[in-house]
Order: C-alpha cells, then structure tokens, then sequence
C-alpha cells in the first residue's frame, strides 16, 4: 500500500517547474493550477485564456496572471466524465469575442435516442459495452466571462459503446470552417466488429446487422462506414468539415453532394482515437494524432479536407502496415480495402517498442499520442530552428518532441525530429499562446504549463521544503531552499537566498536552510526567493498551519492484497480523523478509482474510471482490460482547513495463462492485438474478453492450410471469456490434400493395386501409444539416407530414426520435431484393440523385395466404434506405397485429423499428402517414387 500525503498549495504565477528537462534556454513554469483534469486549452484574441476540464466546466482566466478563474459554462450535469469520456474539445473562431460563440465537443450522458443525464458518470460495467453514449458538438454564446443563453446543439451523434475512443478536438481552419474529430467508441482491448457487449450490435452498424465476418461493419469498423453507403453513416472514427454556425457539411467537402447528410460532413476517415489534431498555420491541412492500439503511434496529413475523402486505414491499418489481429479476422471491409489500395499512410509513425528519438530517456511503451501544435514560421520568442516545427506529445511517455522542417519554410521533416521535453506532466493538450510560447494541459496535476525560452541569463528556480507544514502550536518548522537550482554555470552555487515566512515583506533569513517558530495558531504563506548573480529572481511558497493537524485517511476496505476478476462487484469503505475536529463526516471523503495500463509491469499509465464524493463506502464492478493492468483505489480527506490526507490502495487481478497452439505447429494465430506464430503462452485477467483469430489460409514449410476447426468449437475468429485456471486453445488446419514433387520425390494416387496383405508376424503393439523396434530385412533408402532399423508406431507411422515415444498427436510436415525419418500412411492418435493387430512381412525376391506394415482394424482414440485398416510398403528400390480399406465415409477415417506423407532426417524437407483432411479413399494407393 502505497500512502501519500498532500497539502494544498497555491502557486505563484509562472512558478518553475523543475522536473522537465528542456533543451538549453528553455524552462517551464506553471501559469495556472488548482484545476480539476484540464483537458483543452484556448487563447482569445483579447487576452482571456479558456480552459475546458473533462468533468464538463469551461473556466475563463483573465489574463496569463490571473490566479483565479470564472466559471463560464458548466455542463457537468450532461457531460459522461467516465473513463476516458468527458468535456474534450474547445475552439473560439478567429474573430472572439465579435464573434461570440465558444465551441465545445463531449461526450453525451446518454444513449442515442435519450435525454442526459442517464448514468450521471456512473456506470458500472463500463467497458463491458453496455453503457452507450453519445457525442454532442454545441456552441455557447460569450456574455462577457459567462455563457448566456442556451446551449446551441450543433451535431449530437458519435455513438459509442466502450469507454475510450470517444469524441476528439476542434480546430478552426484558415477557411474559417470547424474541424471536428471523433474516436471509433470501440473496445480498447479486443477485436471489436461489433459482436461484443449486450445486445451486440448496440450502434445499429447497420441497423440489423449480424455481426459476424466477413460482413461485419460493427466496432472498430465503424471507422469504414462511410464505404458502406446502403446505409446510414455515422461519425465514429472521422474527421468532419463543418459550416460553425449550424453543424451542416461545410461547402466544398468531398460528398457535399451525398444524400446521406453524414456521408457530407466527413472529409476523413479510418482513425482509432484521433483525441488531438491541429490545422498547420496559413493552410487547411490537418494533422492528426491517431492513438494505437499495441503497435504504433500515427500522425496523420490530411492534406487537402476538400479533394476525396481521406481514408487512414483503421482497424485494417495500423501504421504503415495492415492491423495483423483485424486482418486475420477475414472481414470484407478490410480485405476489400487491402486489394484496392484506398489507403493513405501515416506522414510519420513510432513503435510502442522503440524510442523516437535515440538515447532519449522517455523510454518506449508509450501508446498515447496527445497533443499536436505547429510553431508559427516567423516572429515566435524561440530560436530559429524551431520555426515551423510540429510540437507533438505522448501522454504516456510524458514527453514532447519538436519535428523540425527540413528547410526553411518546409513541411515538417520526421527525420529531423528533437526530444524537447522529457518527464512532462502528462500532457494532454498542446497550444502555442501569446509570444509564441508552448503551453501544455496536464490533465492528472491540474495544471496549465507554459515552456519558455530565455535567450540570455535564464532565471533561477525556487525549490522549497519545510517539515512539519502542520501540527500544534507553538510550531517549529525546519525549512530547506538548497533544491533550488540555476542552470547557468556562472550561478552555480552563487544564489542567494531570502525568505519571509510570514508574508509581512520582511526578510526573516537569508541562508539556504534555515528554522522558524510559529507561536500561535493560524494558516502561514512561507516565501523563499533565490536570487542570481545578474539579480533575477524566482519565487518558492509553502503553506504552514500551526494548531491544524493533517487528517488521517484510513481505507478500510478492500484490504491489502485483495484481488479482483472482470466483472466482479468491490466493496470499498473508509474512515478519516482529524487531530481538531475528530471523526471526520462522510464529506470530507473524496475516493477515485483508476486504472493503470502497462506496457510492461514497469511501465504504466493512467487511466481514470471513476469518482465518488462525499460517501464513506460504495461499490464498484472490476474492468476488462489487458494484462498487465491493475487497479488503484485512492482516499482523500480533507479538514475544515484544508489539509489533505490521501492513502492509496493496490488492486491487481487474478490472471491466468492461455496456451494458443495450431495443428500443424508453426503457423499464425491473432489473440487481441498481438498476433504471433503458435504455440504461444499469453498471460490475462480472469473473466477478461479476448478475440482468437485464426487466418483462413496460410503456409509453413511452403505447404499452404486451411482452416478447420477451433479445439473449443467456436469459429475462425471468436471471443473467449478467460477461464479461472490455465487453458490450451487449438486451431487445427488442414494442409492442401494431392500429390507434389520435394527433393527427388513424386506423388501419385492409383487405383486396382492389389492388397499388401502383411501376414509374416504380429509385432508386440496393444493398447494405445505403444512403439515397437524392428530390424529392417533389407536396407531401406529414404531421402538419399539408407536405413537398417526401424520403429514402428501403433499412432500410424514408421520413423527410421527413435522417436522416443508413440507420438500421438499429429503436425504438419516438414516439422524438426520427432518424429523424423518417417513415412506416415495414417498418423493419429489411433489405438489397438484385443481385435486389431499391426503386422509385417516380407514379399518378393531381391532386387524387388518390400517390407510392409499393416494395421488391421485399429480403432481411433476416443471412439468405440471406428475401425480402419491401412498399410505402408517400402520397396527394395525406394518406392513406398500407402493403401488403405475399411475406411467409413466419417471424417476421421478418411483423414480429417491424420498426417500423411514422407519426411527426412532432418524435419527440414517432405512431400505431405495431406493434413487434416478427409481425402483419403478405400481401394486408392498413394504412390511416393524417388
């Protein structure tokens, strides 16, 4: 358990913030704090700075010095602040405030069809695809610092079933038209095509559809609706072109022209969560940022909106290469898009895997692109270098890059691309404000963080701490300034040091360290000021409450080590005491609930669920998700003062190991985003949700396979609910069945050859898995090797080579594992009864001798009733002939789960007959001829 304490600060104006690291020259401070989630950032022309945060407020600052903001509109009552939904998008036109409308963008709290509020940002299966919601696009009229009038619904739309991928950002174009981006509200950790959730099919993609492949438009496809044009379109996964004023189809877009009043508004589409997206200046063209699921991260040009509809790929695309998990799912809009070539690929892309920058230290893993910004090409306050550049952030990294053009006046270029900020306060949003300075939300601290640029003597940071903040009075309070820094090297260990603990404006000490008295009860700002050698200065504060002790948060339940599965309903509860005002009341409670999604055990980022206020316990169902994730439970109470007490909980998953296997071994199987060659182990949650895809047709060894059969029976591409205890999944294929040429061999099949009756001697083989050496009576020459002895293999096959067991489970060929050296007239898992037998003999005279094994009326493993008989002639001069009688019409008997075919020493070559298949013919030999 992790327990932190927190007291409530309120920082200066353009305070230092000393964790980034910047380029020389350049240092962050923060203009404003105290906000709750941030997401969007706006700078009016007259000055004012709009802020949206994600719980549905818009707050208006008065200037960049403005400590405390008015709240201009507040929709939280119909805003879904769930997860990754809430108040995203915010846009003021060129012209504000002649032009008095602030635009906003959020997610809806209510299905389509309803009225908001319906789950009031609770809604307890979440990301099980049962809480719908809708997108809403409106214009607030500006009276001043407040909205006046009534909200004006512009486009309400955008249904979304899972909680993330939800609406995007806005942008005013130099057209004066507005932008609009959307996500595709499909599941975050499965292959969705719309058969998941309750109903399935819950947006009407389309309406009535059966969401099966291959004809599946559902989930993450409703990224490709727009292809679909029989019909209605909807908005998930698009960029739309729009007139402001009323939300039509702005004039000009590629489908003005459509019957379909959707199909008109979209100028781009196939995005997985395009959350961020900005207009490069002077232009139309957007530049979108495309979170990845998995693999990678995309920033998309979408170069002219008003030429054809730009299609960016999603879900068949991801990056520059088809999406592996969508692609093996066999779905038309994705096979037809592959062979058609309508795809337009990312201007730039990073692996999850990979840093974009050599040697940085924002490490990889990360997968949330989530902030876009282009410095102006001229008159910025920063060097020239970064004139025109392409500002873009990674959430998860918490770092931001500068992508440089590469001449003067150029695009962008993605091979000149500078760390520029690393360990940043998880950015959300970029936008360069007044001077040409970056500004950046950081949704998780509350903050708006400016990055500013100083081209001479930079300025110093103030870094104070002080133990006790609080506690009885008469309080002494050991302060300690020696954090503060100054990255000119002339200042180094030259700062000078003031400090007023009172806020009367006199100068209490002026050492780095120092000790102060509090004799009487009341709430203090301490204030250290450093002071460099060219006399600028940077200011520190801390809060100190003599006769006020911090509240103890105390999380009762869930305890220590308590573990969950998907679906399961926690408990929580707490209590908190206060050194002055005892128990403390079920208000002064604040809980949050979030999810912590890694990309490796150690290295994770957020994701908030959900809040609850002023409530001493309640409940909560356990998420869906990929492993490895785990959940944090957070307590916070607050006193009448202020003083802030926050415990956190640990809450990790039951997991579990699925295997994912194919028969033949070696080929490919899609399980969620990773898609991998079988037999692979994946570690999951309990009751987690994971699609299984199996390709229809593919190869190993140059032998091409068809799909057959899934070992749980469920088809190609399936949903398998993880079970409490380890599983095994196998897809079985069925290689191609006819005879071939491999290395000096020909295949033929022939009819009217006599049977090889094999009555020289029963060999020791009864039961099932039993193996029996034999001496061969000549040498028998396989694959340009002679052999002398042989083991002969109740399951179907004769090896020249040990192959340690009766090997009972049949692959495909070639294959390194054993057995090797063999001939297959019927590998399987077979068994022989007190009726059955395995036999040989020897028939002919020198040079034509043969040697023949048959198996008489052996059973199939698992079956009572089945019986076939089969045999395998190896001839004096190479030739090696299969028969076989007493085959039923069934299946198995005639091949469907059985190898058949010859392979050498090595498992590296053969000449397969078939895999899997049910091809094999009473009275019909198979003829293998070197």
């Amino acid at each position: 358990m992790l327990t932190l304490l927190v007291s409530v600060l309120s920082p200066l104006r353009g305070e230092p913030a000393a964790a980034v690291t910047l380029p020389t020259g350049f240092q962050e401070q923060v203009v404003f704090s105290g906000l709750t989630e941030p997401t969007n950032i706006e700078f009016a022309p007259d000055g004012r700075v709009f802020v949206a945060e994600k719980g549905g407020r818009v707050k208006v600052f008065a200037d960049l010095a403005d400590p405390t903001p008015t709240v201009f509109a507040d929709l939280s009552r119909i805003v879904h602040n769930q997860w990754d939904r809430g108040l995203l998008g915010l846009a003021l036109p060129a012209d504000f405030p002649a032009n008095p409308w602030v635009y906003v963008l959020y997610t809806y709290d209510a299905p389509p069809g309803q009225t908001a509020p319906v789950w009031n940002d609770v809604c307890a299966d979440a990301n099980n695809g049962r809480c719908l919601v809708t997108g809403r696009l409106s214009r607030l009229r500006a009276g001043g610092d407040v909205m006046t009038g009534t909200e004006q619904v512009l486009i309400q739309d955008w249904c979304q079933q899972y909680p993330s991928h939800s609406v995007g950002d806005l942008r005013f174009g130099a057209d004066g038209m507005l932008y609009a981006s959307a996500g595709d509200g499909a599941s975050f950790s499965a292959v969705d095509y719309g058969q998941l959730g309750r109903p399935a099919n819950p947006c009407g993609d389309p309406p009535g559809g059966t969401m099966t492949p291959p004809g599946a438009q559902g989930g993450a496809l409703r990224s490709q609706d727009v292809r679909t044009t029989a019909d209605p379109t909807n908005l998930d996964g698009a960029v739309l072109r729009l007139d402001p004023a009323t939300g039509a189809a702005a004039a000009g877009n590629p489908l003005i022209a459509s019957a379909d009043l959707n199909a008109r508004r979209i100028v781009a589409h196939g995005t997985r969560n395009p959350y961020r997206f900005t207009i490069r200046p002077g232009t139309n063209e957007v530049w979108l940022g495309d979170v990845g699921w998995n693999g990678w991260e995309e920033i998309d040009r979408v170069v002219d909106p008003t030429a054809a509809v730009t299609n960016l790929g999603w879900p068949c695309y991801e990056g520059a290469g088809r999406m592996a998990s969508y692609d093996n799912a066999n779905l038309n809009l994705c096979e037809t898009l592959y062979t058609g070539a309508g795809q337009t690929a990312p201007y730039y892309t990073y692996n999850h895997g990979a840093a974009v920058v050599p040697g940085e230290t924002c490490g990889s893993g990360g997968d949330a692109v989530s902030g876009l910004a282009f410095y102006p090409g001229s008159g910025g306050s920063y060097p020239a270098a970064y004139a025109g550049a392409l500002f873009f952030a990674d959430y998860s990294r918490g770092c931001i890059w500068a992508m440089r053009p590469g001449t003067a006046g150029g695009l962008p270029n993605p091979a000149n691309i500078q760390t520029f900020g690393q360990a940043a306060a998880g950015p959300v949003d970029l936008a360069v404000g007044p001077g040409g300075e970056l500004y950046y939300a950081d949704m998780a601290g509350g903050t708006v963080r400016r990055i500013r640029y100083f081209p001479g003597n930079q300025p110093p940071t103030a870094v104070i701490s002080a133990t006790p903040t609080s506690g009885p009075a008469p309080l002494t309070v050991a302060f300690d300034g020696t954090g503060s820094t100054d990255p000119d090297p002339a200042d180094a260990g030259r700062l000078r040091y003031a400090w007023d603990f009172t806020s009367d404006g006199t100068v209490d000490a002026t050492t780095p360290t120092t000790s102060f008295r509090y004799p009487e009860n009341g709430s203090y700002t301490a204030t250290l000021t450093v002071t460099d050698t060219l006399d600028v200065s940077a200011s520190g504060t801390v809060r100190i409450q003599p006769g006020n002790g911090a509240p103890t948060a105390v999380l009762d339940t869930p305890g220590p080590g308590t573990q969950w599965r998907v679906g399961e309903t926690l408990t929580f509860s707490g209590h908190a005491t206060d050194p002055q005002q005892g128990t403390l009341p079920a208000s002064a409670l604040s809980w949050r609930l979030r999810m912590q999604h890694c990309e490796s055990v150690d290295n994770c980022h957020t994701h908030p669920v959900r809040e609850w206020s002023g409530v001493a316990e309640g409940s909560f169902v356990a998420p869906d998700h990929e492993y490895p994730s785990y959940l944090e439970l957070e307590l916070t109470a607050t006193d009448a003062q202020g003083l802030a007490n926050t415990v956190v909980r640990r809450l990790d998953p039951y997991t579990v190991d699925l295997t994912f296997a194919t028969n033949p071994p070696g080929l490919q199987l899609s399980v969620g985003a990773i898609t991998g060659t079988a037999p692979f182990t994946r570690t999951v949650i309990v009751g987690s949700t994971n699609t299984v895809s199996a390709p229809g047709k593919q190869q190993v060894g140059g032998v091409p396979y068809s799909f057959a059969d899934w070992s749980d029976g469920g088809a190609a591409t399936h949903v398998v609910t993880a079970p409490a205890t380890a599983t095994g999944y196998t897809a079985t294929y069925a290689g191609a069945a006819g005879c071939g040429a491999a290395s000096g061999y020909t295949c033929t099949t022939e009819t009217g050859r006599p049977w090889p009756t094999a009555d020289g001697g029963v060999l020791s083989l009864t039961g099932d898995d039993a193996v029996s050496e034999v001496a061969l009576p000549f040498p028998v020459r396989l694959f340009g090797q002679a052999y002398s002895r042989a083991w002969v293999s109740a399951n179907g096959f004769v090896s020249f080579v040990d192959p340690v067991s009766a090997q009972p489970v049949n692959g495909g060929l070639p294959d390194a594992e054993r057995p090797n050296a063999a001939v297959y007239p019927f590998w399987d898992d077979l068994y022989v009864r007190a009726d059955s037998s395995v036999r040989t003999a020897v028939t002919g005279t020198a040079p034509e001798r043969r040697f023949v094994v048959e198996w008489r009326n052996v059973g199939l493993y698992g079956s009572t009733s089945a019986r076939l008989s089969f045999a395998a002639a190896l001839a004096e001069n190479g030739e090696i002939v299969f028969d076989y009688r007493d085959l039923d019409t069934g299946g198995r008997e005639r091949g469907d789960s059985a190898t058949v075919g010859i392979e050498n020493a090595a498992g590296t070559v053969a000449l397969p007959f078939s895999v899997n298949q049910p091809v094999l013919v009473n009275g019909t030999s198979i003829v293998f001829r070197p």
